[in-house]
């Protein structure tokens, strides 16, 4: 029998389902006789409870099951048979007046949008790319220097400057009131390193042990203690402790502490450039996969389903609650997150994910068996055992899921540049790493 969709608003549409009425309260009963084998109750043995009790007990439940399954399978058929691609779940409602014998329900659903993608060839793509330079090297072998400092005492009498590390006592006051915050005992801090306000740190700069120093702060308007933002306040500090910096020397030694294979000066920079290229590489990637992908939103026209938009927002909320547990955030499971906060993100992802889907099917552009393979051995490649990794990837079909879908990211990308003007642009090294 031929299925009636019914079109109520762009992408919605309503099914009409029938069912017998006989069939369900058929398996009702069967259901509940399977349920009375085991089920426990005052004054009965195991399986001799009546039926009316068992009935009385359970019956509306089990009839709730059975009626959401059979509906269920019903719907899904009345899909299949009418070639529909459903997104998201059914809205089901019982009408309540039906024919003798009968249950009726409406099922109101979303099906998938047409997908149309425009002409690419007239489109301005920016592709950037970007090198490694010995400057940059240079930078990341002084931070690995950094890393690696060890702090001894100045003498008596000198005084605190950059790069020391100063253990102090501070009291801050407003209008000679103390305030939240303000008040700490052997405080440590590096100077110069912008772990403090620069009036503070400034301040400290010159004192010696023992010395006390007061001095006026003036808390910047966007400072995050709202309470003291865009307020003076008065402190008094007094020097503790002053320690200078000794950074080790960049020789054969310092590389092999490292854990360098190559333990030389050499060695260590080359494993340096290797490291700085792969993040580079995955920058410039992001970069222009984002260029990419902002221009296929642009070519695109698409209805999208209400239901995938609420649910992706959902995920988001979802995620949003577990960063906050993570952080430790108390009561992280209850603090209200309106899914409204998330709409604007939910709906790129989603119109993203419906192009993107459209033209991998269009274009065959599924991710193949040995770009996975070749992926997962690049990914293993930054960690100390490589192998370990992959099996880590291999024996987990969720994690290989994310693999796949970056693999067919990278792949649409591909497809795009070769299809639109592409504009080269060198990215100096330092403007790609201040963030993607």
């Amino acid at each position: 029998m031929a299925v009636n969709v019914e079109t109520l608003e762009k992408l919605e549409r309503r099914i009409t389902l029938s069912l017998p009425a006989g069939d369900i309260e058929s398996e009702v009963q069967n259901r509940l006789r399977h349920l009375a084998r085991t089920v426990r109750a005052d004054g009965f043995r195991p399986g001799k409870v009546p039926m009316s009790v068992v009935a009385q007990r359970y019956g509306y439940s089990v009839q709730y099951e059975v009626v959401n399954d059979k509906v269920g399978r019903a719907f899904a058929d009345a899909a299949s048979q009418a070639q529909l691609r459903v997104a998201g779940a059914p809205r089901i409602a019982q009408k309540e007046e039906a024919p003798e014998g009968q249950m009726v329900f409406d099922a109101t659903f979303e099906v998938y949008p047409e997908v149309s993608i425009g002409d690419f060839s007239g489109v301005e793509v920016e592709r950037i790319s970007a090198e490694v330079t010995e400057a940059a090297i240079d930078r990341t072998v002084e931070i690995l220097r950094r890393q690696r400092r060890s702090f001894g005492l100045r003498g008596a009498g000198d005084e605190a400057a950059e790069g020391d590390r100063v253990t102090i006592d501070f009291e801050g006051k407003i209008d000679g009131e103390p305030f939240a915050g303000g008040k700490a005992a052997d405080f440590q801090f590096l100077v110069g390193e912008g772990q403090m306000l620069e009036q503070f740190d400034k301040a400290v700069r010159g004192m010696k042990v023992g010395q006390s120093k007061t001095f006026a702060l003036q808390f910047p308007e966007d400072y995050h203690g709202q309470d003291v933002a865009g307020k003076e306040a008065d402190f008094l500090v007094t020097m503790k402790k002053i320690e200078a910096q000794h950074l080790p020397v960049v020789d054969d030694a310092f590389a092999k502490s490292l854990g360098i294979k190559e333990a030389t000066v050499a060695g260590l920079r080359a494993d340096v450039k290797k490291n700085l290229e792969r993040e580079v590489k995955y920058r410039v990637l992001a970069r222009n996969k984002g260029a990419v992908m902002d221009a296929l939103l642009k070519a695109s026209e698409l209805e999208l389903p209400k239901a995938l938009v609420a649910a992706e927002a959902e995920r988001m909320v979802e995620a949003a609650r577990a960063d906050l547990k993570q952080r430790g955030v108390k009561d992280a499971d209850t603090v209200p997150i309106p899914a409204d906060a998330f709409q604007a993100q939910a709906e790129r992802r989603v119109r993203l994910g419906l192009v993107v889907g459209e033209l991998v099917r269009r274009h065959n552009l599924q991710a193949r068996p040995e770009q996975l393979q070749a992926h997962i051995e690049e990914l293993s490649q930054s960690y100390e055992k490589p192998a370990e990794v992959m099996r880590w990837y291999l024996g987990d079909r969720e994690r290989m899921a994310g693999v796949e879908a970056v693999v067919v990211e990278n792949n649409v990308t591909e497809h795009v540049l070769g299809q639109v003007k592409v504009v080269d642009k060198a990215m100096p090294f330092d403007e790609l790493m201040v963030g993607v």
